[in-house]
């Protein structure tokens, strides 16, 4: 699994802090998907017929189950197929696999070189996600002033989560010098096409005032838009500051127990019971209020 993100609790009030890599995302979802209205007969035949598109759409189809019975090892097939007629998509595809251990014997050197196949012809995903190989030594040794290169070249393709991941570099200086202007920059590149964590980070960065000017209304701006999304953390830091009343709101324990909920829920879905019960304790925490119910409503989820 990709490694979890680092949180710790603050003194000023509930907010959770939480720097979030955006890795698990990037290294499942390696960017826009081919439609086709074909029908998968077609696809089958076109793929055997050694079009390497075909090759990729049929691998695709057989690991997310889509008009056939899902078989990782069937999507992996498929996707070497076109891999190796220079099918980038699938080769940053076969990369994924091979590092998750899906429909394959884990083995993250493989991974590396497939990924750095795509990525040496400009594929933004694969570039990402050789950065997290990079960064974290995986199938190569760690060195994190290339994982920075890697991050980069996606990040100015665009790809939110490079740019997210690049912020974090600047941000503790790792493999670049420490720059929290330019990640406050990376950050909100990526924050204002939606990436939740992203926008998590910024919201940190406006709390405590690094990189610019602290404001914590600017702060609850970026939480409350990842919290709508059903980020977790963002989730929880905005329960904490109706809990203080911070960035203009009304101090309110009812809407900070609403808020607390839905990260306990979020943490839930994630597979994260001892966040969940953090917010379990935080909602008992305020005291008598209207919804205090909700912290054995959630208890009840937990347990």
């Amino acid at each position: 699994m990709v490694r979890a993100p680092h949180c710790s609790t603050h003194t000023r009030g509930a907010v959770l802090l939480a720097v979030v890599l955006s890795l698990l995302a990037v290294l499942i979802a390696p960017g826009a998907e081919s439609q086709t209205d074909q029908p998968i007969a077609t696809i089958r035949k076109q793929a055997k017929a050694g079009d390497p598109q075909a090759q990729y759409q049929l691998g695709r189809a057989f690991a997310q189950g889509e008009e056939v019975p899902q078989d990782k090892a069937e999507a992996v097939r498929w996707y070497r197929k076109a891999a190796e007629q220079g099918h980038l998509d699938a080769q940053n595809k076969l990369g994924v696999m091979y590092r998750n251990g899906e429909g394959v014997t884990q083995d993250t050197a493989e991974a590396v070189r497939w990924f750095r196949k795509a990525a040496e012809q400009g594929h933004a995903d694969a570039q990402n996600n050789l950065g997290v190989m990079y960064h974290f030594g995986e199938g190569v040794s760690k060195d994190t002033p290339e994982a920075v290169r890697w991050y980069r070249k996606a990040a100015e393709q665009g790809l939110v989560g490079a740019q997210n991941n690049l912020g974090l570099m600047y941000h503790f200086g790792e493999g670049v010098a420490q720059d929290t202007p330019e990640a406050v920059r990376w950050y909100r590149k990526a924050a204002e096409q939606g990436d939740t964590a992203a926008q998590v980070n910024l919201g940190l960065m406006y709390y405590f005032g690094e990189g610019v000017t602290q404001d914590a209304a600017e702060a609850v701006r970026w939480y409350r838009k990842a919290a709508e999304q059903g980020h977790a953390t963002a989730q929880f830091n905005l329960g904490g500051m109706y809990e203080m009343g911070e960035g203009g709101l009304l101090r309110s324990g009812a809407d900070a127990a609403d808020w607390y909920f839905k990260a306990g829920e979020s943490f839930l879905r994630a597979g994260d019971r001892d966040r969940a019960l953090l917010c379990v304790e935080h909602i008992r925490n305020l005291g008598p209020i209207p919804n205090s119910f909700l912290a054995d409503e959630l208890l009840k989820q937990i347990y």
